[in-house]
């Protein structure tokens, strides 16, 4: 028995020793240069994307009709001659940051303490979803698939509070997206953004910087709490269709006596953010 207890503690033990040497595999496989490359491209095409959006904000302030969302912003980067080629050209880019986040989010957060290994399984996961979508949407406008996210935003509402804890799920979603935003307003103003870059203070190009990363994650966070809000509004005025995402939100504004500005505000605010993202990419810690 003793002898049969001490083979199986041996068999455990290689067994271990194989899944460690592959994961350090796979983690070294994840540091080349390659998914270095592709992370960065991920990260200026996100960059692009808010630019586009922001623009776009500014330009409903002025009454010209677009889409302030991201599906609103690819369909403008496929209007160009070169819309399939850029389009599957950031496809591939969003695939690459996506694949990073999941190795940031699983294979390096191994060595982290076990409280903060959590919390970047949690924070690096989602954004490892959240950046594999908007690959996706690239690859349906390639293809010919174009919809509308507020309406897909308000499919998935009416469906959520039909659902047997539609309700509270509706208004948990919101609180979930509120608390994103006051996340990003957070790391604004406390300027925790330095820490994905190498720095720059003491310098121009540091107090610039500082100052498109501030500007840039408050208007976001903004951006956020208002679709947030729409949502727990839907849920509580039992009209889930109102609730129509980010562009819904910010053409919500226009209504208001200060939407306007605050929607100018917002627009810039995004192509802040949108070039803090350009220096990310370029200067981002990977």
């Amino acid at each position: 028995m003793r002898l049969s207890g001490i083979a199986t503690a041996d068999d455990k033990s290689g067994s271990d020793s194989v899944i460690d040497g592959a994961a350090d595999a796979a983690e070294a496989a994840s540091n080349s240069i390659w998914l270095d490359v592709a992370a960065r491209s991920g990260f200026a095409v996100m960059a692009l994307l808010h630019i586009v959006i922001g623009a776009i904000a500014i330009a409903l302030v002025l009454g010209v009709p677009g889409q302030a969302d991201p599906t609103g912003a690819i369909e403008q980067l496929a209007a160009n001659p070169w819309g399939p080629a850029v389009m599957w050209a950031s496809c591939a880019a969003c695939a690459g940051l996506s694949l990073w986040q999941l190795s940031e989010a699983t294979l390096r957060a191994r060595h982290l303490p076990r409280g903060e290994r959590l919390g970047k399984l949690i924070s690096s996961g989602f954004l490892a979803v959240a950046y594999g979508s908007v690959g996706l949407s690239f690859a349906g406008f390639a293809l010919g698939q174009r919809g509308d996210s507020g309406d897909s935003t308000r499919d998935f509402s009416t469906a959520l509070a039909r659902s047997p804890f539609g309700v509270p799920a509706l208004v948990g979603l919101g609180l979930v997206i509120i608390g994103i935003g006051v996340y990003f307003i957070a790391k604004g103003f406390g300027k925790k953004f330095k820490e994905e870059l190498h720095h720059f203070e003491g310098t121009r190009r540091g107090r610039l910087i500082s100052m498109l990363g501030v500007t840039g994650h408050v208007a976001k966070g903004l951006a956020l709490i208002l679709t947030g809000l729409l949502f727990v509004i839907a849920a509580a005025t039992n009209n889930p269709g109102s609730s129509t995402g980010l562009d819904g939100s910010l053409k919500a504004l226009r209504d208001h006596p200060f939407g306007p500005y605050l929607l100018l505000a917002i627009g810039t605010g995004f192509i802040a953010y949108g070039a803090f993202a350009l220096v990310r990419a370029r200067f981002g810690r990977m």
